[in-house]
């Protein structure tokens, strides 16, 4: 039986305080263990192949898609958070399966047209318990997902189910319902997971802004985190344009915050110990995490993001318009629920209407949301 022979490496190999298959809490629903996989590889298969996923190609990261081909969107980011999180998995000594499955899944509840969708839905939903994409990326994957008969939703392990109901980053606030006490922390591939994230949008967001150009190359020269991985690439690259000097700085970044995430993680699980999952969940803090110089550098290049890239004026444009669009859709629902796709109206009496609308209006892409908009509002669109 391979997965045997796996689940025995991971045993042997991984960290104490790693999150081992064989010792899962499980699923909700129990199902027969698969001859050749792991728990965690299986629930990889279930994520990659859902709806939720595939449609993140077309969701906003920051520009919406229809901007251009060479901007980052939801899945791209998505890719690019697992394959950090996964090396830096490998570095510590945890489980790179339960890490891989959790990157991906994370951002699977994220609306269309980014934060504007979710400060838009939360709005509306303000009286009705509002929005907020990681409980949204749950409630994905334990009830909206359902292609397997009889199991709900894609019926994930609780360890990748606690990981997106506490990820927390800069954007992120956790809102984990009954079931995850935030107050403990999440398993430290989790942890992995948040930090990967804030590393993939303070680096590649600066280098799509430099791309719209919404920035110039001279813009962060005076952010000393900046200045740090432009000497370096200065160094390597002394006769390339400013341009391309720029970008590759923007990249450069991503090695200088692993590099400290990592030398501190490795610091706290020295000086904490923790010789178990429940070990780390009792901490009550994160211990991968960034140092305190480091942290001081990072606020104010993430100040200039919020500044400079995410209230430019042209992003404040695209984003008006685009929770406008999400608003009088919304509003057309609520006010004739029979628009709504019969597969969402079926939905209204064990849900509400207004949570049917929410949920409905979270799972469109860009594109979707714009095409819905057009059907309902112009006269001689086909519907």
């Amino acid at each position: 039986c391979l997965r045997e022979q796996i689940e025995r490496v991971e045993d042997e190999l991984l960290a104490p305080y790693a999150v081992r298959a064989c010792e899962s809490a499980g699923r909700r629903v129990a199902e027969p263990q698969h001859a050749r996989r792991t728990g965690f590889q299986r629930d990889r298969g279930r994520v990659v192949h859902s709806s939720a996923f595939r449609r993140m190609q077309y969701k906003t990261q920051v520009f919406v898609n229809d901007e251009g081909d060479h901007f980052r969107t939801r899945l791209t980011h998505t890719l690019e958070v697992t394959g950090l999180a996964r090396n830096m998995a490998r570095f510590l000594g945890v489980n790179e399966d339960l890490t891989e499955v959790v990157a991906l899944a994370h951002d699977c509840g994220h609306t269309p047209f980014g934060h504007a969708g979710e400060e838009t839905l939360n709005e509306l939903m303000a009286a009705h318990g509002g929005f907020e994409h990681n409980a949204q990326s749950l409630r994905v994957v334990d009830l909206l997902e359902s292609p397997y008969p009889g199991l709900p939703g894609l019926n994930l392990h609780y360890e990748i189910r606690e990981c997106i109901a506490k990820h927390s980053t800069v954007h992120d606030q956790p809102v984990a319902g009954d079931e995850f006490d935030t107050s403990e922390a999440p398993p430290v591939e989790g942890q992995i997971v948040e930090t990967a994230d804030r590393i993939a949008y303070d680096s590649h967001d600066m280098e799509d802004a430099l791309r719209a150009g919404l920035i110039t190359p001279e813009d962060p020269a005076g952010l000393d985190i900046w200045r740090e991985a432009a000497a370096l690439v200065e160094a390597q690259f002394p006769t390339a344009s400013g341009m391309a000097k720029a970008r590759r700085t923007a990249k450069r970044l991503i090695e200088l915050m692993i590099s400290d995430v990592l030398a501190t993680a490795r610091t706290n699980l020295d000086e904490t110990g923790p010789q178990s999952v429940d070990d780390v969940r009792k901490l009550g803090r994160r211990v991968v995490c960034f140092s305190k110089p480091m942290e001081a550098l990072l606020e104010p290049l993430e100040a200039f993001l919020m500044d400079r890239v995410y209230r430019h004026y042209r992003v404040n444009r695209m984003m008006t318009k685009c929770s406008r669009f999400i608003r009088m859709l919304f509003e057309a629902y609520l006010d004739r629920s029979d628009q709504l796709p019969d597969e969402q109206q079926s939905r209204i009496a064990e849900h509400g209407k207004r949570r049917v609308i929410c949920d409905y209006l979270a799972g469109m892409t860009d594109r979707f949301c714009q095409d819905e908009y057009r059907r309902l509002f112009m006269p001689f669109e086909r519907v």
